[in-house]
């Protein structure tokens, strides 16, 4: 029996398609298997905000599903994979996990993520957000769901938007317990010298340069 790691990967509609073509590149260079679906508005999505063709992204991937197809091997628990990641991930989606309506392949594919009890991160874009929206959140969660919006760590001082992307990708493929490339990690503080003069702004408020 191969051993090799198996994902879904879902890419939906909401803005940062890049954050799914990542995934798959990080997931391909991994040597892990990839079961890549997108939707309607996803599709549209990488044409508006990427150089990527549709056809190159679904390049990227193991193996490919279009979305109305509701009878492919990603829509039955009976086919083991190791999780699913869905990024970026649209409101419309999330309310379709949260509430268990399968009307695409995406959405059951991430159905059935849960009720096998297996892992699912989804990497939501909305801001700002409302009730609905955080209720979403919840229920999506307590069915077992990591909701993982892509929010920048400063704290490796990113030199530009790949750097951050790179990160979060890498962060979210941690939840699936996949690691990928060199990604810089929390060590803790950086020294500094608390002794020093804490310069004071032009209003005369404290300008705090390192850890509070």
């Amino acid at each position: 029996m191969s051993t090799r790691r198996r994902i879904v990967v879902g890419i939906s509609g909401a803005s940062g398609a890049v954050l799914g073509i990542r995934a798959l590149e990080l997931l391909r260079d991994a040597g892990v298997e990839t079961h890549l679906v997108i939707s309607q508005s996803g599709r549209a999505t990488i044409g508006q905000e990427t150089d990527r063709t549709v056809a190159e992204v679904l390049a990227l991937a193991s193996y490919t599903y279009s979305d109305n197809d509701l009878g492919a091997a990603i829509s039955s628990g009976s086919f083991r994979t190791d999780g699913m990641l869905v990024a970026p991930c649209s409101v419309k989606t999330l309310s379709g996990i949260a509430n268990s309506y399968d009307e695409n392949l995406l959405v059951r594919a991430a159905d059935v993520t849960l009720k096998e009890r297996r892992r699912l991160v989804l990497l939501l874009r909305e801001t700002p957000l409302h009730a609905g929206h955080i209720r979403l959140m919840g229920q999506a969660t307590e069915s077992g769901a990591i909701i993982m919006p892509p929010l920048p760590a400063f704290y490796t001082r990113p030199q530009s938007v790949a750097d951050i992307i790179d990160h979060s990708i890498a962060r979210a493929l941690d939840l699936l317990d996949i690691r990928s490339g060199d990604t810089e990690r929390w060590n803790g503080w950086k020294s500094f010298d608390h002794r020093a003069p804490v310069p004071v702004g032009h209003n005369g408020s404290t300008v705090v340069d390192g850890p509070r």
